[in-house]
C-alpha cells in the first residue's frame, strides 16, 4: 500500500493581540471549519446531504465524506464516519498571548486526493484571519506557507507552487523473523484510543497496532485509491500481543472543545507521554511511521494522537 500526503508549514503574524488556549488544535480546526465553509459552500443554509453538487464540492469531500455504510475492513466492525483527509498540527506551546507582529506557526497535512484542495485551504486561512481567532478574535495575516523548507505561498505576491506530494509505503507481506528489540514512542499530544468499545487508559502495543490498521486502511480506501489492504490484519494483531509492554510513563489529560455544530461543549482527553516496548517489532515499523505522519485515534483533524518514535 502507498498513500501519497504532504506536508506544509502555515506561518501566521498577528496584526493584532490573539488570545488562544493552551491546546489550540480545537481553535484552529473550529474556525478553519467556519472559514472553509463561507468561502466554498454555495447553498450555506442546506445540509451536505440535501445538497445537488455535494459529490462536487469541496467542502463536502473534506469535511462530509459519504458515509461508509457497511464497509468491513476488520471483522464485525462497521464505521460511524469516514475519517477526515487533513490534519492540523498546532503549535505545542501553553503560550496564551500573541501580540501584534508576532508569528505563530502550524502544520497542515493532507493526505491523497485531499492535496489538489490545498487551495481551498489557503484561501480559507486567509479569511479566517479577517475575521480573527480566538478569544476577542484576534485578527493575522497569512504570512507564509513552506514545504521542506521551501517557500511555496507568501501574502506579498499570493502566488501558490504546492510542488510534488510525498509517499509511504506500507508493505502488505510484513517479515516477522527479526530480532527482538525495544521501542520508545513519545505521544505529544492527547490520543484517544479505542479498545472494546472502550478507551484505553493502559497503551498494549496490540491496541496501538490495531487503531493504526483501522485508520491506514480507511484513509487509503477513501482518500486514495479505493482499495483494501492486502495485508492478514489477524495475523498483524496476533503477532502484535506478543510484543511487551515494557514501560509505561503515560497519563491522562482531560481538556475539552467547544463545538459549534453541536452546540455544546465536549471532553476530549487523552494519553500523553512516553512508552515503550519489547518485542519483534520490525514487522510493524512501517505502519507506525505511518503513523507518525497521520497520527492514530479520535480527533486527528484537530491534532490529536501525534507522536514520534525516540528509538
Amino acid at each position: 500500500m502507498i498513500i501519497p500526503y504532504q506536508k506544509y508549514q502555515f506561518v501566521l503574524r498577528a496584526l493584532e493581540t490573539i488570545e488562544l488556549p493552551p491546546y489550540k488544535g480545537s481553535t484552529f480546526r473550529g474556525g478553519f471549519g467556519n472559514a472553509f465553509k463561507k468561502v466554498v459552500c454555495v447553498f450555506r443554509r442546506k445540509q451536505c446531504s440535501e445538497c445537488l453538487i455535494n459529490r462536487e464540492c469541496a467542502y463536502s469531500y473534506i469535511f462530509e465524506t459519504p458515509q461508509p455504510g457497511t464497509a468491513t475492513f476488520f471483522p464485525n466492525e462497521k464505521y460511524e464516519a469516514v475519517p477526515h483527509p487533513f490534519i492540523l498540527e498546532p503549535p505545542l506551546t501553553n503560550q496564551k498571548i500573541f501580540e501584534a507582529g508576532t508569528e505563530l506557526t502550524f502544520t497542515l497535512i493532507l493526505i491523497g486526493k485531499a492535496i489538489k484542495y490545498l487551495p481551498f485551504f489557503v484561501m480559507s486561512f486567509e479569511y479566517l484571519g479577517e475575521i480573527g481567532i480566538g478569544k476577542g478574535r484576534g485578527k493575522y495575516e497569512l504570512a507564509k506557507i513552506t514545504m521542506e523548507g521551501i517557500n511555496i505561498y507568501e501574502a506579498t505576491h499570493r502566488a501558490l507552487t504546492p510542488g510534488e506530494p510525498k509517499l509511504i509505503e506500507i508493505p502488505d507481506k510484513p517479515d516477522f523473523d527479526s530480532n527482538e528489540e525495544h521501542l520508545a514512542i513519545e505521544f505529544l499530544t492527547p490520543t484517544r484510543l479505542k479498545h472494546q468499545r472502550k478507551f484505553v487508559s493502559k497503551l498494549e502495543f496490540f491496541i496501538l497496532i490495531t487503531n493504526l490498521l483501522r485508520r491506514i486502511a480507511l484513509l487509503n480506501f477513501y482518500h486514495h485509491n479505493h482499495t483494501k489492504p492486502g495485508w492478514n490484519h489477524k495475523e498483524l494483531i496476533e503477532k502484535a500481543r506478543s510484543v511487551a509492554l515494557q514501560k509505561d510513563e503515560m497519563s491522562w489529560i482531560d481538556w475539552e472543545r467547544y463545538s459549534h455544530r453541536q452546540k455544546t461543549r465536549l471532553k476530549l482527553g487523552g494519553l500523553v507521554g512516553k512508552v515503550e516496548y519489547k518485542g519483534r517489532i520490525d514487522a510493524f515499523k512501517s505502519l507506525l511511521k505511518a503513523g507518525e505522519i497521520f497520527h492514530v485515534g479520535k480527533g486527528t483533524s484537530f491534532g490529536l494522537g501525534q507522536y514520534k518514535i525516540i528509538s
